[in-house]
């Protein structure tokens, strides 16, 4: 135990040593060569302090006073003009900040100024009714497209009526030359127009001047009624070609009148027809006064369309001007 003892006090001893010297915190524990750096520069204590002619004449030194020198101009250089620019940027938004001031100021002291005026004391009774003052340029607007809306309702139908008026006209025209032409061949026919007890204008009417059939039936009647009832054989020319041919064929007669009255029908058709195409062609229609006053009704209202929709892209261009600026007060 008295080992022990001893022991312990003597390890104290260089324990106490080993902490309290100084030297001990600098060295390593493990050993390490010393070796000796090569210096491939040149500190400031090995230069010479006092002599600047040498310093100023060593070409190594010119050459990094130059590169300094140049990349420190060209710095400030760029420098000043990034300053610049931005310096011009400010004075530009600052002086559009100074015109909105003074124009927000100017329109709110304009605004008191009227309000001011106003009389606040007004009864629900004193208020007038509001008449809203309208433009020229709207009125005109309106008012064209007025005129638009009803030259589009009217101008179809006045078309419409054009067309039915020029075919209805073109039609009875040509139903009237095919009517006075079949009684103009029928009375050709061994003079059946020289017979005085048969009207035969009155037979020949718009509905059956074109038919054959109508027509021969009209012949073969003239001959029963006028010839046959009568004892006109030897007064009237029609009666007389019937009894004379008639001895020698009996049927002939009915044969050639028949015939005549087949191209007095087919002539009459012709004509009508002749004449109801030359009515409707383009330059008779041209030529009629309605339609030359459909198409002026026309060109109007085109002419209309257009002025307003001038108008109209003109007034709202204002009103984008406007709210714009409405836009910019309340900012």
């Amino acid at each position: 135990m008295k080992i022990h003892y001893i022991n312990i006090l003597l390890f104290a001893l260089p324990l106490n040593i080993l902490v309290r010297n100084q030297r001990n915190h600098r060295k390593s524990i493990l050993s390490t060569t010393k070796s000796e750096l090569t210096k491939t520069h040149r500190t400031l204590c090995e230069c010479e302090l006092y002599a600047p002619s040498k310093y100023e004449n060593d070409p190594e030194m010119k050459e990094v006073m130059e590169n300094f020198d140049r990349q420190t101009s060209e710095r400030f250089r760029k420098y000043d003009e990034r300053i610049q620019d931005k310096r011009k940027q400010f004075k530009e938004q600052c002086e559009k900040d100074i015109q909105k001031i003074i124009l927000k100021d100017k329109i709110e002291k304009q605004l008191s100024q009227q309000f001011s005026k106003l009389q606040t004391n007004i009864e629900t009774n004193d208020i007038p009714t509001c008449i809203c003052e309208k433009s020229v340029a709207e009125k005109v607007e309106k008012t064209c497209l007025k005129c638009g809306e009803i030259l589009g309702t009217v101008v179809p139908e006045l078309g419409l009526i054009g067309g039915t008026v020029i075919y209805a006209s073109a039609q009875s025209a040509a139903v009237k030359v095919g009517v006075s032409k079949a009684i103009e061949l029928m009375k050709d026919i061994y003079f059946l127009g020289q017979v005085p007890f048969f009207d035969l204008v009155a037979k020949i009417t718009p509905s059956n001047f074109n038919d054959k059939m109508s027509l021969i039936g009209i012949v073969h009647d003239a001959s029963y009624t006028v010839c046959e009832t009568t004892n006109a054989q030897d007064t009237l020319t029609f009666c007389f070609s019937k009894y004379s041919i008639g001895r020698t064929n009996p049927s002939k007669f009915l044969s050639v009148t028949a015939n005549q009255a087949k191209d007095a029908a087919e002539a009459a058709g012709e004509a009508a027809t002749g004449t109801f195409s030359e009515m409707t062609s383009v330059g008779a229609i041209f030529s009629d006064a309605l339609v030359i006053s459909a198409i002026v009704v026309v060109i109007i209202a085109v002419i209309i369309l257009i002025i307003y929709l001038i108008l109209r892209y003109r007034r709202k261009k204002k009103m984008k001007k406007k709210l714009q600026y409405i836009k910019l007060l309340e900012e």
